[in-house]
């Protein structure tokens, strides 16, 4: 990931409804992630009854998760969390690369803005830094989420 994120924009979001599919594996990393984009969330308006939140067994049941909140809850923006640790198989390139291809394929299929939260790391000290490190992750794909929400309401109001 660049260390040079877009400056943040003034977006009023208060009336954004938005969809969280979060991955109970590696469930203490990922429960940071959910815990920084809920925080930003409302910090920036959006009403925590506006903020539906699901958990999934993992990143692979991230894609159908996302498809579910779009088509039953109709929000303005998903945000998809996962964390996937390289392991001694190339397991994790597989799921990284379905649950990459599913969550974009829901954003298309469904025309609401799915943000891909799911972290990938080459080990547990990587995946760590990113998801509690001093850059935070989940804050900038809240920011990403409101962003997107706001076009998706330009084009859907």
């Amino acid at each position: 990931m660049s260390l040079d994120a877009p400056t943040p924009q003034a977006i009023d979001a208060r009336t954004f409804r938005v969809g969280i599919a979060a991955a109970r594996f590696n469930a203490n990393l990922v429960d940071a992630l959910l815990h920084q984009v809920f925080e930003h969330l409302v910090k920036s308006g959006i009403p925590e009854s506006g903020i539906k939140v699901v958990r999934v067994p993992g990143s692979n049941e991230l894609p159908a998760a996302a498809q579910m909140l779009a088509e039953v809850q109709v929000p303005d923006v998903v945000i998809a969390l996962g964390l996937l640790i390289r392991g001694d198989t190339i397991h994790y390139e597989l799921i990284a690369g379905s649950a990459t291809d599913g969550l974009q394929r829901v954003a298309l299929d469904t025309r609401i803005p799915v943000i891909n939260g799911v972290i990938v790391a080459e080990n547990a000290q990587q995946a760590q830094d990113r998801c509690l490190g001093k850059i935070n992750r989940g804050e900038e794909f809240a920011r990403a989420a409101i962003e997107m929400a706001e076009l998706r309401r330009r084009f859907h109001p």
